[in-house]
């Protein structure tokens, strides 16, 4: 199996608040993972947990942690004898949560999905456990290789390795669980590595055994590895030619990970010692500041606005000041075709997750349809997180997943706007100055005896009363019979207003 050529980087940026994980491929940021000490990510770490509330109705329960909120578990995330099937392969029957759960049990589960927003941390009793080759599930059925691993060949292979392993420890009288062998495991040249890997794992999950059988009370047994340790583990390959970390300390702690279980790691490893941050080099914080802007533009001249809600991301694909050479057919199907590839890297490097509609621009021939939607498929197999196409809708309208374990990058580096409310828009200097007329009106009517009245408000609503609406003031002024003085207040944002009586 011929390699490909070694041509993407990590860089690893380490502060005392956050550390910054960038993979960049061809000179171009891909992805973009942070870690900040005040908030560090769940996913993977394994609970002892109790349950405080049962529902039957929506088969799932809140199970408390030790953390600020419960986490969440449906019916289908947990484990019982005969989950899968039984030994002929039938499916066997599902069981109503409050047969398997009830308030006050202990349990041990894992987090699959970070808290985001207001929701806690989504459980699992289902638990896996990676390292760099393998994934262990003590209580699936089956083992198997990753489905990324297209060449038949090669899962056979790596299939029999597994196997030769698993026979080996029931032979030393060991239990065994199920592994899942990972994309990254191809083209390993023995069963060394997938060892190293076998025996860490089972020893891992002997240890959190121990801790479950030993702790009754809401209690985190067994951390993930740190953001720059996962990286090196999820994100280094064949393709990684060098993993870069602006910090000496965590350069020495990702070496001694590295001797430990990612020996061919070790040599791509460097300090970075340059003079410039090193974020600042393929301009990783200049695509940061733009990945959270609403327009992205391609650059024929057209562009993409992209929407993320709680319910769904919505992408809209515009011409904009392209207009082609040929036809307007033509000139649609080369921005849907540039438009592919900016989707699929935006997607990545905000991380947006869940249900994703894509509005193409319309495209009158089949054939150019097809194109864009296998150039679609074709950009998004780099993708670690895994994506879905489901299907055009009858209005053209592409429907996508993307599985989603963490907050986006927007959620993690940004809070809604105080202004706004997380609406994105804020009224109008007109709007604001009709509503404070008709809190005039109302006042006028309730206090007579008041003298006069002050309005305080941001500078713009001042202006606009001083210059537009100064004739309807005066109108209002000579309707009530008191005179109206205003103030401009600095700190006022455009929608904050007071009405004072004096």
């Amino acid at each position: 199996m011929q390699a490909l050529p070694s041509s993407d980087e990590i860089l690893i940026n380490v502060t005392p608040m956050e550390v910054r994980v960038a993979l960049i491929e061809n000179g171009v940021v891909q992805e973009v993972y942070l870690e900040r000490s005040s908030r560090l990510g769940l996913v993977g770490n394994v609970y002892q947990g109790q349950v405080v509330r049962v529902l039957p109705g929506m088969q799932a329960a809140f199970v408390e942690i030790g953390l600020q909120r419960t986490g969440f578990i449906h019916a289908n995330d947990l484990w019982w004898p005969g989950k899968g099937g039984d030994e002929e392969g039938r499916e066997c029957a599902h069981p109503p949560i409050q047969e398997l759960l009830h308030e006050g049990q202990i349990v041990t589960l894992q987090v699959i999905k970070d808290m985001l927003g207001s929701k806690g941390p989504r459980l699992s009793a289902e638990i896996s456990l990676a390292a760099r080759y393998l994934v262990y599930m003590p209580y699936a059925q089956n083992s198997g290789v990753s489905q990324r691993i297209e060449d038949e060949a090669e899962r056979l292979r790596l299939r029999q390795l597994l196997q030769e392993l698993q026979i080996q420890a029931e032979q030393r009288g060991q239990k065994n669980g199920h592994f899942i062998v990972r994309t990254a495991a191809e083209g390993i040249a023995d069963s060394e590595h997938l060892q190293r890997d076998f025996l860490f794992l089972q020893k891992l999950w002997s240890q959190i055994q121990e801790a479950a059988r030993t702790i009754s009370q809401p209690f985190c047994i067994h951390e993930e590895w740190p953001l720059a340790q996962r990286s090196v583990r999820d994100l280094d390959g064949d393709r990684v030619a060098r993993i870069r970390i602006d910090s000496r300390e965590t350069l020495l702690k990702l070496q001694t990970f590295s001797r430990d279980f990612m020996p061919a790691s070790l040599a791509k490893l460097e300090h970075y010692s340059g003079e410039r941050p090193v974020f600042e080099l393929f301009e990783v914080e200049e695509d940061l500041k733009k990945a959270l802007s609403r327009k992205v533009m391609l650059k024929s001249g057209g562009y993409l606005m992209i929407d993320q809600t709680e319910a769904m991301t919505t992408i809209d694909v515009n011409t904009g000041s392209f207009v082609g050479h040929r036809s307007l057919e033509e000139t649609v199907f080369k921005t849907n075709l540039e438009a592919t590839q900016v989707i699929a890297r935006q997607l990545r490097l905000r991380n947006l997750g869940g249900i994703i509609i894509i509005d193409f621009i319309d495209m009158e021939e089949v054939t150019h349809r097809s194109s864009v939607l296998k150039n679609l498929e074709r950009m998004l197999e780099r993708d670690h997180a895994k994506t879905k196409i489901t299907q055009v809708s009858e209005l053209g309208l592409v429907e996508m997943t993307r599985k989603r374990t963490r907050e986006s990058l927007e959620h993690v580096l940004c809070e809604h706007c105080p202004t706004c409310e997380g609406r994105g828009s804020v009224k109008s200097a007109e709007t604001v100055c009709n509503e404070i007329f008709r809190d005039i009106l109302r006042e006028a009517r309730a206090y007579e005896s008041a003298g006069a009245f002050v309005v305080i408000a941001s500078q713009r609503v001042i202006d606009r009363f001083l210059d537009e609406d100064s004739s309807s003031v005066a109108d209002l002024e000579q309707f009530i019979g008191k005179p109206i003085r205003f103030q401009v207040e600095a700190m006022y944002h455009q929608e904050q207003f007071d009405l004072v009586l004096v």
